[in-house]
Parts: structure tokens; C-alpha cells; sequence
């Protein structure tokens, strides 16, 4: 059986300030590259088969520091992209509390259906990688690691648990941390 280690990579500025970054492509911050190291000596002792990365530079940056010294090698993956957040970009995700409260519920209580101004919805973004994960799945064994950003990281948990996903705005502030997760898909 296939087992995943789910990897949300070290934070960026936005995410150390509360804001959705989204697909916007940001370094890792001071704080991120402590929580990077820390993942990477963490997971020293397991043998990872194949190490898969967003394409944004905070996940790769995660990724390498994982894949130092193992014959590993990052493969970038293009669907696991984190989720285009439109117009919210930028935005704290109190200012979207305070000025849309019902839009900010329906994150929390039913993220799917929830779509940012000129942004993807979350039905988008878990089509998209689903199917980058049963690419994945087709060809790798054994313990794999896959750096993906929230929220992405936890529409691909959901996805790998066949679970529905939980609070979007959590998600949007997860970073730095990794489980390991049992592909069912």
C-alpha cells in the first residue's frame, strides 16, 4: 500500500500575517524556514521513494531542505498549484470575516461552494489534484512525500481520505507541519 506524507511547507510573510496567498508565489519567511528545517529532521529517518512539490517557490524550498542528502529527487507537479484566490490575494482573512460574513460561514460550513471573485472554486481545485494524485499513485510505491500549500493541502487530504474538507480559513493558515496519511484513492 501506498502511504503519503502530506507536507504543508514552512510559512511565507502572508501566512505569518494572516493573509491569503493563494497562487501567488512567495519565499519562506524567517519562521518558515525554522518550520522547513524542523520538517526535514523529522522526517530524516523515513525513506522516502519519491518526493512531489507544488511549483510555488515556499513548497520547493520545503521540498529541497526534505530531499538534502536522500536519493530522492523533487519532482515538481504543476496541478498542486495552490488555489487561485482571485481578488482576495493579499486580503487578511479577518478583513473577509468582518466585510462577508455569510460568504466567511459558508467557508467555514461548506467550503466547496465557496469561489473568491475571479478566483477557483474548490470543486476546481480538488478535480485538478485528484487527478495529479492518481497520476502519482499509478507509478510510485512504498512512502512518498507531497509538499503542497494550504489550502490545497487540505483539499488533497480530503481527497485522500475520501473525506469532505473541513473550515477553508483554517486551512488558509496551516503551515510548517506533516502527516502521514494512508492513500485511498
Amino acid at each position: 500500500m501506498l502511504r503519503i506524507v502530506l507536507v504543508r511547507p514552512g510559512a511565507t510573510d502572508f501566512d505569518d500575517q494572516g493573509r491569503m496567498k493563494g497562487s501567488l508565489d512567495m519565499p519562506l519567511s524567517d519562521c518558515g524556514r525554522q518550520q522547513a528545517n524542523r520538517i526535514a529532521k523529522e522526517l530524516a529517518g523515513v525513506a522516502l521513494t519519491a518526493i512531489y512539490t507544488a511549483p510555488c517557490e515556499s513548497a520547493r524550498e520545503t521540498a529541497n531542505r526534505i530531499a538534502d542528502g536522500r536519493s530522492a529527487k523533487v519532482k515538481v507537479i504543476e496541478s498542486f498549484r495552490n488555489i487561485d484566490h482571485g481578488l482576495w490575494h493579499g486580503k487578511l482573512i479577518d478583513e473577509v470575516r468582518r466585510n462577508q460574513p455569510k460568504v466567511y460561514r459558508q467557508g467555514q460550513d461548506a467550503p466547496v461552494s465557496v469561489c473568491p471573485p475571479e478566483g477557483e472554486t474548490l470543486q476546481d481545485a480538488s478535480a485538478r489534484v485528484l487527478r495529479g494524485i492518481h497520476k502519482i499513485c499509478k507509478r510510485a510505491d512504498g512512502v512518498i512525500a507531497l509538499v503542497i500549500p494550504d489550502p490545497l493541502a487540505s483539499v488533497a487530504q480530503s481527497v485522500l481520505e475520501g473525506e469532505e474538507m473541513g473550515d477553508l480559513w483554517k486551512a488558509e493558515t496551516d503551515a510548517g507541519q506533516w502527516e502521514l496519511l494512508e492513500a485511498v484513492v
